[in-house]
């Protein structure tokens, strides 16, 4: 068995699969194996780390969407202004780096058994939260039990269904054995999720407590969020600002003027029609990263039409990748090929790419008795290009002769009650790791199976790759796995966009992220106002 590993080394992935052994050794390192390099970052502009750090200033942080349901709870956002939330105020055990590599946080150390059946976590000593309380293994376990709570499951309660409760063991205050139901290759991967913040125990998010860098002070559900700083902060000399105030925008315009009138300091997620604006003002920065980030259209599988296999290829084939690329995304993306996870060691690159086909299209659509195919797609400002998106794609659809009707939804309406039951509509997703995304959207326990996904073989396929330590071997389930989605899953993945974010040049400390999460994973603890 190795020794722990020392998640502050960066190592890229391909220097570390050049050099992994199978057996015990590779069991070690198998927390570096989810890291991912080799895609390109850009950042527009000019730098925005010059100089020393200042402290000071209300840092006003215009974010994508929001409504009614949003929530301060650690382990449910489902908005972009959710997410945002759960970085200022939580922290996980770990992170991942702008390099999309695994980092400790809250977690000093932590290693797996030569089996991956337990795994030994290490506690950071000397972090306290919001309240005074010191962190403690106590804490951890609570945060487990409470997002598996099999009464009121949180967001992650799939991913994190592989920890044994019952088992397990409290070394001492900052040591924990945790104990697996089955052994798992990728928990330090599931670990790295926004949604798997430690709370304190008897967490209340009514009067929310974490160890992040921000302290609660208000919030109005759809409007907006104050926060101030945690002068206690376990990252020394962190956050810089004062305060830090979070406004919804869900119209993408009325964000873009709130940051050229100064309304706001930074904006997530500018709408790339308005990236020329942003760039003739001396004024204004861009941030600009490559990502595994994706925008699909989402079709349920279980309803009609979507239930039959060759209605969902026609409209696969009915896209025009890079059109969509170039008119969407404005070049600001490369096109996808129906599969997600692009940065996986194990991403099947080798399946054909899906071409633009309106003739074979209509062939299917011809077999399947839908040759006059109508249907409704919703769609919603959730994420940067959704609505153009849709536009898009009803005009290329009538190539074949569909009719794709638009309802545009505001975000709070797409995320409330009807949502994961729309039949035909689109989502957004940040960069994950093959097998930990489809524990997020890809199964029949997913929290977000916005498709109604339940094929056997494929939950067979990846239930055993998650166990399966050798690593050709896991190679090859993940691989058919993802064969049997290209050919009949309910996503059409387009394309994987380009971070595109923007700030006034007073705002320093942001980098390129290969995460997708807006704003340096909503690195507002590194964020910092120069007063020139």
């Amino acid at each position: 068995m190795s020794g722990p590993l020392d998640l502050d080394r960066r190592i890229s992935r391909r220097s570390l699969l050049r050099t992994a052994a199978l057996g015990a050794a590779a069991v070690g390192s198998m927390p570096l194996l989810s890291a991912c390099g080799g895609s390109k970052a850009t950042q527009t502009g000019g730098a925005t780390q010059a100089g020393t750090p200042q402290r000071g200033g209300n840092l006003r942080v215009g974010i994508v969407g929001g409504g009614a349901k949003d929530t301060l709870d650690a382990h449910v956002p489902v908005s972009h202004p959710d997410e945002a939330r759960v970085f200022a105020l939580y922290d996980s055990l770990l992170v991942r780096d702008p390099d999309y590599g695994i980092r400790p946080a809250l977690a000093e150390s932590l290693t797996p058994s030569s089996d991956a059946r337990t795994w030994t976590l290490k506690l950071r000593q000397g972090v306290t939260f919001h309240n005074g309380k010191p962190l403690t293994v106590d804490d951890v376990i609570f945060s487990f039990q409470r997002i598996l709570d099999p009464k009121d499951p949180k967001s992650q309660a799939t991913a994190l269904s592989i920890i044994d409760l019952r088992n397990l063991k409290k070394v001492d205050d900052h040591t924990l054995q945790i104990a697996l139901k089955s052994p798992s290759v990728i928990l330090d991967d599931h670990l790295t999720n926004y949604a798997v913040g430690i709370v304190p125990t008897g967490y209340d998010p009514a009067k929310p407590v974490g160890t992040g860098p921000f302290k609660f002070q208000s919030f109005t559900p759809g409007q907006q969020s104050v926060f101030a700083r945690n002068d206690s902060y376990w990252q020394s000399g962190q956050p810089y600002a004062d305060q830090l105030t979070l406004i919804d925008f869900p119209d993408d315009t009325a964000r873009v003027n709130a940051l050229l009138s100064g309304q706001v300091d930074v904006i997530d997620q500018v709408p790339l029609g308005q990236v020329a604006v942003i760039k003739a003002n001396p004024e204004l920065r861009l941030l600009e990263s490559e990502t595994g980030a994706w925008i699909p259209f989402t079709m349920r599988v279980d309803v009609a039409p979507f239930s039959d296999v060759r209605v969902r290829q026609a409209l696969r084939l009915l896209v025009d990748r890079q059109q969509m690329v170039d008119q969407v995304l404005a070049g600001h993306g490369r096109i996808g090929n129906d599969l997600y996870a692009p940065f996986d060691p194990m991403f099947a690159k080798d399946l054909p790419q899906r071409q633009h086909d309106p003739d074979q299209a209509k062939s299917l659509l011809s077999q399947a008795g839908h040759s006059d195919l109508r249907i409704e797609l919703v769609t919603s400002e959730v994420a940067a290009g959704t609505v153009e998106a849709a536009q898009v794609f009803a005009k290329q659809a009538q190539a074949a002769g569909v009719t794709v009707s638009l309802r545009k939804v505001d975000p709070g309406v797409f995320y409330g009650d009807n949502y994961l039951k729309w039949n035909f509509a689109q989502d957004f997703w940040f960069t994950r790791n093959y097998l930990p995304q489809t524990a997020q959207g890809s199964l029949p326990t997913s929290p977000y199976n916005e498709t109604h996904w339940k094929d056997p073989t494929f939950i067979d396929l990846v239930t055993r790759a998650g166990t399966t330590v050798d690593e050709a071997k896991r190679r090859q389930l993940v691989q058919d796995a993802q064969k049997i989605e290209y050919d009949s899953g309910g996503y059409i993945i387009w394309s994987f966009t380009n971070q595109v974010d923007a700030h006034s040049s007073k705002v320093n400390g942001l980098v390129p992220d290969k995460s997708g999460i807006p704003l340096t994973s909503y690195g507002f603890r590194r964020m910092w106002l120069s007063s020139s």
